[in-house]
């Protein structure tokens, strides 16, 4: 009895398999496994990177892209830890940041994948219309109070700034209040007010008429009125855009950058190759941004 049923089981298993076999086509191979990409930083980026994690997954329905925010320093302490896959900045990597992620043997590699310029955005009440690079220089240090000083009303001026973890911050602390000058150690005045996101900094200077603030080109509105900027009182005020970042004119613009432990490979590789492509820097121009130039 014990030995009929053995060889019942034996043969309800061999059926069983031949059913399972028998759902996948003669000649074709089974579905691959999808591949999972994370990407985190830049809170400038993470628009461009979600609409880009969007269109490639219609292409490549088997890649699935985890796109988050937190600020640039946010993603490369990812990149550092080994927790993503690609960081994403709009600044560029610090010298103290590539020691740790060599101590804990990952090698940053950076991509340039857009550019972008830091518009500066004041309420559409406010009559100036231009600013140097010195006086936005001493508006943010806090040596000018009031809007008096550089041409406008008697009003006193409120600075709005992005967290210290942003890269947008540290690029404006270092190339404009710092005016690019590795020896100069000026700081953002102390009653600066720290906005978590860009579009907090543009609803704030949309509501509030002495309001300044500074924000990535693509996150600019209508309901914000954009200043042109000089490198000094003798040079051309120029209106931020594509065109004249492109054309060196500009002079609040920067890369923006994806880093990856290592030289990337495989799924990570593949997306990283369409996004430098055609196809996904026409998107970098929808949203506002500018494309790299084609070598």
């Amino acid at each position: 009895m014990k030995t009929a049923r053995l060889l019942l089981c034996i043969l309800s298993l061999i059926a069983l398999s031949g059913c399972a076999n028998a759902t996948v086509p003669a000649g074709q191979p089974t579905p691959a496994t999808a591949a999972y990409i994370e990407n985190k930083g830049s809170d400038t980026i993470v628009n461009l990177a979600l609409a880009w994690a969007e269109s490639y997954q219609a292409l490549h329905p088997e890649v699935r892209i985890s796109v988050t925010g937190g600020g640039s320093g946010t993603g490369i302490a990812a990149l550092i830890n080994g927790t993503v896959d690609l960081a994403n900045a709009s600044r560029q990597i610090k010298a103290e940041e590539t020691a740790d992620a060599l101590a804990n043997g990952i090698t940053p590699v950076e991509h340039t994948i857009a550019r972008d310029a830091i518009a500066v955005i004041v309420n559409p009440q406010n009559p100036i219309q231009q600013l140097t690079l010195q006086q936005i220089s001493d508006i943010y240090s806090g040596k000018i109070d009031n809007w008096l000083e550089v041409g406008g009303e008697d009003r006193p001026i409120v600075r709005l700034s992005r967290e210290t973890n942003s890269g947008t911050h540290v690029y404006f602390l270092e190339q404009v209040l710092r005016l690019g000058q590795s020896d100069n150690k000026t700081l953002f005045a102390a009653n600066t007010l720290l906005l978590p996101s860009s579009e907090g900094i543009t609803a704030e200077v949309r509501d509030n008429p002495n309001a300044i603030g500074y924000d990535g080109l693509g996150y600019v509105t209508p309901d914000v009125k954009v200043i042109a900027v000089a490198k000094d009182a003798s040079s051309p005020y120029i209106f931020p855009s594509a065109e004249s970042v492109n054309a060196g004119q500009y002079p609040i613009s920067r890369d923006l950058y994806m880093y990856t432990a290592g030289e990337p490979t495989g799924a990570v590789k593949a997306y990283l190759d369409w996004i430098v492509g055609p196809e996904a820097q026409e998107i970098v121009t929808e949203l506002g941004f500018v494309p790299i130039k084609s070598p």
